[in-house]
């Protein structure tokens, strides 16, 4: 389906939101003041909040008001630290199969399962070439993702329901003591290392944090309900965030780490993962009300299409090669535990980026809840975990056929495939660049 095609056709062509016909609207855009949206967080860990740059002028841009922010403390004209795109213009060419950074040597070819029920998660690791589950170590309520380091020497998990993040060393498989974080449902790390951006979902908050002390930076409001997921555009300066509650999508700057922009993707919309595509040029957003994939244009910050993929559409994974996109379709829609049928539920959408379109689809047999995960060092297996039902799915990417289903405790979510190709890791379960 070209980007081009008209949203409406688009959106009709989407299956229905649970509870009634989803009927989005058009997407809509609405500025979002810093001064407005920051405030300092009191945490018992907090630092003097700093900053590097002060409100603008409001600018309008096509039909994207956003807030420019004027430099204070930062020389403009100073060279970037930002790493530099691969020569092919490929963001994930240097995450290409087996393309190992030394700071990865010795870690233990493991999968990390996170447990998401409230009161007592754990997780539970697998060996990769067993496929048996050989350890479970407790972790926090809510555990929510495993999330490798900037510097991909500790794996964090990102408990919210117990306010820690459980560093895991992985030479060893084995965590460390807690690192007090408040309701931390996903992290993330800018491109040049320097700040851990915490997903404080809950609280309704982006904070930000020295990921070696975890003092607290600043703390910026996310004016929407349910921040979790993102992604940084191809040149790092900005990142977008999904915000899965209110059916919205932040823009965020990463050097003051303000809000610049909002988007509303209409009624009943429910974004979840969201990841650049390999030549920098668009963001997918999975949707898991309107299942499918919406095609969003991060400069001018607008949708310019929705791709269908199937019921309950939440996890996007590049291909090694870049030449795909693997969609998850959980098969069902919020709170919708039980199954409608055991044909068609739960599958993976290959999405060709360069013609956003579907190429393939996966299927489970007797159906499934394929969530989040990653793809395997050398490309050949996707790795999902499976949230309503108990279980791990292994794909073969080559062919689409399920491997094998691995039984694990209740509600497995974020897993992280460990070790991955990469120089740094972005966070999340493996966004590496």
């Amino acid at each position: 389906m070209p980007a081009a095609l008209a949203l409406a056709a688009l959106v009709g062509a989407a299956c229905s939101g649970s509870g009634g016909t989803s009927g989005s609207a058009s997407p809509t855009t609405a500025s979002v003041g810093p001064a407005a949206e920051s405030t300092s967080a009191t945490l018992q860990q907090q630092a003097p909040a700093t900053s590097s740059t002060s409100p603008g002028p409001v600018v309008t841009a096509g039909a994207v008001t956003t807030v420019t922010p004027v430099a204070t403390t930062v020389d403009p004209n100073a060279p970037s630290t930002l790493p530099r795109l691969p020569a092919n213009k490929n963001v994930y060419d240097a995450a290409g199969a087996n393309q190992f950074s030394p700071a990865v040597a010795g870690a233990r070819r493991l999968v990390y399962v996170p447990s998401a029920k409230a009161g007592h998660g754990i997780v539970e690791v697998i060996d990769q070439d067993t496929l048996q589950v050989v350890d479970t170590f407790d972790a926090g309520s809510l555990a929510q993702h495993v999330v490798p380091s900037w510097d991909l020497k500790t794996l964090y998990v990102t408990a919210s329901g117990s306010n820690r993040l459980v560093p895991i060393d992985p030479t060893t498989g084995k965590p460390g003591p807690g690192i007090k974080v408040a309701r931390p449902y996903n992290l993330y790390f800018t491109p040049d290392g320097t700040k851990a951006v915490v997903q404080a979902e809950q609280l309704k908050r982006i904070d930000y944090y020295d990921p070696h002390t975890w003092q607290l930076l600043s703390s910026v409001k996310s004016g929407c309900s349910g921040n979790n997921h993102a992604d940084w555009s191809a040149d790092g300066t900005y990142f977008l965030v999904t915000c899965e509650f209110s059916g919205e999508l932040l823009k965020v700057d990463t050097a003051s780490g303000e809000i610049i922009a909002k988007l509303a993707l209409g009624y009943h919309a429910m974004p979840q993962d969201v990841r650049l595509v390999p030549d920098g040029s668009k963001f997918y957003v999975a949707d898991m009300a309107n299942d499918g994939v919406w095609i969003v244009d991060g400069a001018t910050f607008q949708v310019t299409g929705l791709i269908p993929t199937g019921r309950g559409a939440h996890g996007i994974y590049p291909s090694r090669d870049g030449r795909s996109m693997y969609v998850a379709n959980r098969g069902r829609h919020m709170n919708e535990e039980g199954r409608r049928s055991h044909e068609g539920d739960g599958s993976v959408s290959v999405v060709d980026p360069t013609t956003d379109t579907v190429t393939a689809t996966w299927t489970i047999p007797g159906g499934g809840s394929p969530d989040m995960g990653g793809v395997s060092a050398d490309g050949t297996r996707l790795w999902l975990s499976g949230r309503y039902d108990a279980e791990v799915y292994v794909f073969d990417t080559t062919t689409g056929a399920l491997i094998t289903r691995i039984p694990t405790q209740t509600q497995p979510h974020g897993l992280l495939v460990w070790p991955q190709p990469g120089r740094y890791s972005l966070g999340h379960t493996g966004n590496m660049r």
